[in-house]
């Protein structure tokens, strides 16, 4: 898929990509550049170490609805389907 920049230096992400990626309005992004791409990554809390026992567990700080839906089967199959062969 491709995209513009407009004059305001603002990416329309397609609704596709978003709906796929979980990208709601107020979802916060890294803008990351290297040698050859430019790289957007979600950003969210990070894991709260618990102590559980003798262990320390990494607990989530993400609210369960603040989770993107994940069809782990559709997936696969663009994965597969992303090779020639």
């Amino acid at each position: 898929m491709k995209t513009t920049i407009d004059k305001a230096g603002r990416v329309v992400i397609p609704a596709a990509i978003r709906k796929r990626a979980g990208l709601k309005p107020g979802t916060e992004l890294e803008v990351i550049m290297d040698d050859i791409a430019i790289h957007l990554v979600r950003t969210g809390p990070e894991p709260k170490l618990v102590r559980r026992g003798r262990r320390l567990i990494a607990k989530p700080m993400t609210k369960p609805e603040n989770l993107p839906e994940v069809d782990l089967a559709v997936m696969v199959e663009e994965e597969r389907n992303r090779w020639p062969w």
